[in-house]
């Protein structure tokens, strides 16, 4: 690691919040960026927006995962082809079907790993609990108690999961971005599509809201905005 900064974690998956999570890593340590795919139906597009964020974030230690335990148990539309990516109609108010079981759980677990072994005291992680989708691996609590294991689990005890963005609205997130210089541009949040965002799933609709909220324009190509954005 260089520059005097001390090593991070920062878990990078591509889309809009994992990417100011980036951003803030990238001021404040020195970035150790981690993707897992696990066999979601976008698997080559997010992979495509991490390689392009550390890119321009100057990012150099990276590692690319691929999980196959989360394809093969299912239970999500983003893991099972059978199962359809709904359009959003109730954001929050019940956890929706492109919930991947206990994910982020899987997540942490190579990032505590790789933590460890770079010496790394912090992960990034940008788990948003306002203006989300309802997923329960999202909220304050499960960090604190995945605090909690770390402490108990690991060699030294001292790595800790950090979650700067988890009590941001997502339009809060999208000026932060913008004030950090996070190339919205290379990211990806769509469910269902990779060359153009559908507009309409649960993820577009709630990134589409957070910009026009924010005053700014999505930099990235959509099927369709036709969605009533409401606030």
């Amino acid at each position: 690691m260089s520059d005097g900064k001390k090593p991070a974690v920062v878990l990078l998956s591509g889309g809009m919040d994992s990417c100011v999570c980036a951003a803030l890593a990238a001021r404040d340590y020195e970035p150790a960026a981690l993707h897992i795919s696990y066999g979601q139906r976008t698997e080559a597009r997010e992979r495509q927006s991490f390689l392009e964020i550390c890119r321009r974030l100057n990012i150099q230690h990276r590692l690319v995962v691929r999980n196959e335990a989360l394809r093969a148990i299912g239970g999500s539309a983003l893991t099972d082809s059978n199962i359809a990516v709904p359009e959003s109609h109730s954001i929050g108010e019940n956890v929706p079907v492109t919930y991947v079981p206990f994910r982020n759980a899987h997540f942490l677990s190579v990032a505590v790993s790789w933590a460890e072994v770079l010496d790394a005291s912090k992960i990034f992680i940008g788990a948003v609990e306002p203006d989300s989708s309802g997923y329960p691996d999202c909220r304050p609590a499960y960090y604190e108690a995945f605090n909690q294991v770390i402490k108990t689990g690991t060699k030294e005890g001292t790595i800790q999961i950090v979650t700067p963005l988890i009590h941001l609205r997502k339009a809060e997130i999208v000026r932060l971005g913008l004030e950090l210089g996070a190339p919205f541009d290379l990211t990806w949040s769509c469910y269902s599509r990779e060359h153009q965002a559908c507009g309409v799933c649960d993820s577009c609709v709630l990134r589409l809201r957070a910009f026009a909220a924010a005053g700014a324009t999505d930099p990235i190509p959509y099927a369709t905005i036709d969605q009533i954005i409401q606030f």
